[in-house]
């Protein structure tokens, strides 16, 4: 049915996230980057609040938000380990572009947290569909700093939230497929309740 892979529907079927520690040289250079991220901002929004914001973290601010995470981490967790401390330092030098999603809601708006967090959440979704359709790869990771109000602190001031750190690069070695759903496991039809 859909066997042109130059269509968009055949790019969509072909999406996946990228492991960042598995994301190489190269990213998108700056101008692509923009174009990345000005698609990702087309994302359902009711009231036109955008409730969300992107974040670059340059390559050589990368030591700067190891340092960050580092600190942050022993001074939640002292007893933390060597190899903790690594897993914080590993995570902020994955793959050649970093963007953090930040969740930026509107308290004093008529519309729905609920419904900010979900467009936040959309735009992280259409900023992996930018990166994979500019033939890159992307990983949207959360982890420890996503929940960490010192590591967001760094990023923004509450209300806000990280909604992830999106890793962009280019695909070091082949992936196998991840496992999908059945169809008929999450679609159904409804029917209506009997009078």
């Amino acid at each position: 049915m859909f066997n042109d892979t130059s269509s968009p529907l055949a790019l969509l079927k072909t999406r996946r996230s990228g492991k960042p520690r598995d994301l190489v040289a190269p990213g998108p250079d700056d101008a692509q980057l923009r174009t990345i991220l000005e698609i990702a901002g087309r994302t359902p929004d009711h009231g036109k609040l955008f409730p969300w914001r992107f974040v670059i973290v340059q390559p050589d601010q990368r030591d700067a938000l190891a340092t960050l995470l580092e600190s942050a981490y022993l001074a939640e967790k002292p007893d933390a380990g060597r190899l903790e401390i690594a897993a914080m330092h590993e995570f902020a030098h994955q793959a050649p572009c970093l963007v953090v999603v930040m969740y930026s809601p509107r308290p004093d708006s008529h519309i729905p947290l609920w419904e900010q967090e979900l467009s936040a959440g959309a735009a992280a979704m259409n900023l992996l569909h930018a990166v994979h359709a500019s033939g890159f790869a992307g990983g949207w990771l959360t982890a420890w700093p996503a929940y960490s109000n010192a590591v967001r602190d760094a990023f923004g001031s509450a209300p806000e939230k990280i909604a992830g750190f999106v890793f962009i690069g280019t695909l070091g070695k082949p992936q196998d497929e991840r496992p999908r759903p059945d169809y008929d496991a999450v679609v159904s039809t409804w029917q209506p309740p009997a009078p």
